[in-house]
């Protein structure tokens, strides 16, 4: 990726982070901006959020669901289901490091780039003859941020280095170090009281000018006359992932110190090769060629331009593949503790779009879909361990809101652990999202069918999770079992009487979800040889839960137990077709429901669905998962033209990053499925006559490299990385391969047409 001119807005700067530490980098030349972030400055605290008085009125409002009596039942809700206080604060920027070189002439021969494959950002410029570089790393050796800047004369570089934050911070400089130090002050809430000091955080700048002199001035660096300079950045807060809350007795200055004195004992050379060895090792697992004319010599926003122009450029949909694996790489990888945002790691904001929080009615999920498909399986542990952090909090909600066992969470959260209702009941109200979470456990052993991490740390959150679902599920009409409250995100529907409504039981995507989490916490307890009893129960269970419908006045998938009409008939959640995607249960071995899938994308469309980034990210993986490679084609065209910012960033607008990581997934679906056995080029459209990909994952703990000349497989070689049976399919041919593990096979000639 590179530019021909610096940043002029944050969503045109280029992100780099190392799952901890993020930066977006402008490229300026007189000034430039480094944003900072760190990923664990929130705003607010810990405290119980969930509604004394839900369990209290629990009965009485699922009693008034299943009677039709909804509009009550949602009155009941909003007052005694609704946590206190109904929000929480937001995410923050860090703050920002400035590099003032004043006017020194006119520039020439401008030019900033980064480097997917290394994780470096670089601008180049040349003023009066002499070529000036600036390389940026978040380094994922060394654990801080590191600005190395060059002149090729001697004596060329003066200028002044500053740290900025606009609140809850005050920064010195000393000698030629910067500190700063904060503290979060938080409004104190008039419910609750809760507000006043929380989080703790620093920041130092170490200023190197080789070959030249510093002085300070205020809260900045100044350098004269050096060879090159370089700048370490190290940060920290007080913030404690297994007390989901800050810590008195961490101090962040002291962390902050002891990184920065670490890094500061390489030469920049050393800290730079040591980033690159680190970061290309696990980014360099998958590649991508879709086509052979790459449009490298053409800046990225003028190439998006003309794309969005109706240029044809298929190597881009290969750029932005890998953009996406950087990002989820650089929010969730290496020394990330806690999983990718709303924004990955990268936020210049105190109070930012929906606190860029962790929403987890999709988006979290869709952060994490590309993960093992697209060989990034390490990125994954973030999320992992903070779905099984969260089980403590949500245990007590489990209890207190529903009389349940296991444990559940609803929407959405911070990182201080809340899992009761936030924000209102028409938009709270999912308590299956912590069963959703679960299945990432499964759907990663599926992946990486290891047995001790089945046994020792999957299994345990899944059964954790099926216990609360059968806790919380009541008998509805017909004998079926059913969720209440609950609703489909974040869709409402019209009542008899004409009003909209939410609140409801058994939605179409809760009993998907149940499916999908049931299914595979039988089959780990099979493969494990435990639990018989929990077994038989869990069978038991499935076969009295309604079964997915298909509308009568429609033709398309149901998204309620009723077969209501949409409020927003062109929503951008399409929750009734999680059975198709991510979940298993809609395929081709179900032809009514796979048509019925087909009808309800057209339907959504129709009403001008797709509108926001990540929804439109969404049907890419539908059609994908239809094997309409045309249409999943068309849908990434679209994703490009209209929900992508100049630096490749989800538009969803504002800036989301959910779209490019479901962009990156659906892109792999459609080049191979493994739901079903191993599908290759399942959904190739016709526009990608050609192309490569290595080191693309299926389930089972396989790896696939194959090529394919006019759109037939041309070569094809298969990894097994934990042996066992293979199934894999290419157009109507089969081919069963008994694998041992460690083995690559080429069997490509299986399928010659």
């Amino acid at each position: 990726m590179w530019y021909a001119q610096p940043a002029s807005r944050w969503e045109e700067a280029l992100p780099l982070g190392n799952g901890r530490l993020g930066a977006m980098v402008f490229g300026g030349v007189q000034r430039e901006r480094i944003q900072l972030n760190e990923e664990s400055l929130w705003a607010g605290k810990r405290f119980d959020n969930n509604n004394p008085k839900a369990f209290e009125h629990l009965r009485d409002i699922q009693e008034l669901l299943l009677k039709g009596e909804n509009k009550t039942a949602h009155e009941l809700a909003r007052k005694y289901m609704v946590g206190t206080p109904t929000d929480f604060r937001s995410y923050q920027t860090l703050g920002d490091i400035y590099l003032d070189f004043g006017f020194q002439g006119s520039t020439k021969h401008y030019k900033r780039s980064l480097d997917l494959h290394r994780g470096v950002a670089e601008t180049s410029y040349e003023i009066n003859g002499i070529r000036f570089n600036r390389k940026i790393f978040a380094s994922t050796s060394d654990n801080v941020i590191v600005i190395w800047i060059t002149a090729d004369k001697n004596s060329a570089l003066s200028g002044k280095i500053t740290l900025s934050r606009l609140k809850d911070a005050s920064i010195t400089a000393d000698g030629n170090t910067i500190t700063m130090n904060g503290q979060i002050v938080d409004v104190t809430d008039s419910l609750t009281g809760e507000g006043g000091l929380n989080m703790k955080f620093h920041a130092i700048v170490k200023v190197d000018a080789y070959g030249g002199g510093t002085q300070t001035a205020g809260n900045s660096v100044l350098v004269e006359s050096a060879d090159s300079i370089r700048i370490i950045l190290s940060a920290a807060t007080d913030y404690h992932l297994p007390k989901l809350q800050f810590d008195r007795s961490i101090n962040s200055l002291d962390t902050a110190k002891k990184l920065l004195h670490q890094a500061e004992q390489y030469a920049s050379s050393e800290l730079l090769n040591r980033h690159i060895h680190t970061f290309s090792k696990e980014f360099g697992k998958f590649s991508l060629r879709l086509g052979n004319a790459d449009k490298l010599h053409i800046a990225t926003d003028k190439r998006l331009q003309a794309f969005k122009n109706g240029e044809s450029d298929h190597q881009l949909f290969a750029l932005y593949t890998q953009f996406g694996r950087y990002l989820l790489l650089s929010s969730s990888g290496f020394f990330a503790k806690l999983p990718a945002n709303l924004q990955g790691i990268w936020n210049e904001h105190y109070d930012a779009p929906w606190g860029s929080d962790y929403h987890t009615n999709i988006n979290l999920q869709m952060n994490y879909w590309p993960v093992d498909v697209t060989n990034l399986s390490s990125a994954i542990q973030p999320l992992l361990n903070f779905i099984d952090r969260y089980r403590i909090p949500g245990r007590i909600t489990a209890r207190k809101m529903y009389g349940a066992k296991g444990w559940t969470m609803h929407h959405a959260t911070d990182i201080f652990g809340k899992t009761g209702i936030i924000s209102g009941i028409h938009w709270g109200t999912s308590p299956l999202a912590g069963a959703w979470l679960t299945t990432h456990f499964w759907e990663h052993y599926l992946f990486n069918p290891d047995n001790a991490f089945l046994r020792h740390v999957a299994y345990p959150v899944m059964k954790e999770a099926v216990e609360f679902v059968q806790d919380f599920l009541i008998e509805g009409p017909n004998g079926y079992l059913v969720t209440a409250p609950s609703m489909s995100p974040e869709n409402a529907f019209y009542l008899p009487d004409g009003t909209a409504e939410q609140l409801t039981y058994a939605p179409a995507m809760d009993i998907q979800i149940i499916r999908e989490l049931y299914k595979g916490t039988i089959q780990a307890a099979k493969i494990l040889k435990e639990d018989k009893r929990l077994i038989e129960i869990l069978e038991a269970t499935l076969k009295r839960l309604p079964p997915t419908k298909i509308s009568s006045k429609t033709g398309i998938i149901m998204e309620w137990i009723e077969d209501y009409d949409e409020v927003e008939k062109g929503h951008r959640h399409i929750s009734q077709l999680y059975a198709l995607y991510p979940g298993s249960q809609i395929s081709r071995e179900t032809p009514d429901l796979f048509k019925a899938a087909d009808a309800t994308i057209a339907r959504r469309l129709t009403y001008g669905g797709g509108h926001t980034g990540w929804s439109r990210a969404w049907i890419i993986n539908f059609y994908a998962r239809l094997m309409k490679g045309n249409d999943a084609f068309e849908h990434i065209k679209l994703l490009l033209q209209k929900s992508t910012l100049p630096n490749l960033f989800d538009d969803h607008p504002p800036f989301q990053i959910d779209g490019n990581f479901g962009g990156t997934a659906g892109i792999a679906e459609m080049l191979l499925q493994s739901h079903n056995g191993i599908e290759i080029l399942p959904a190739l459209p016709e526009a990608w006559k050609e192309g490569e990909v290595k080191g693309i994952k299926a389930r089972g703990g396989f790896e696939l490299s194959f090529s394919w000349e006019n759109g037939k497989l041309k070569d094809l070689l298969v990894l097994s990385k934990y042996g066992g049976e293979c199934v894999l399919r290419y157009k109507e041919k089969t081919v069963i391969i008994n694998t041992e593990k460690g083995k690559i096979y080429t069997p490509v000639e299986n399928f010659r047409y």
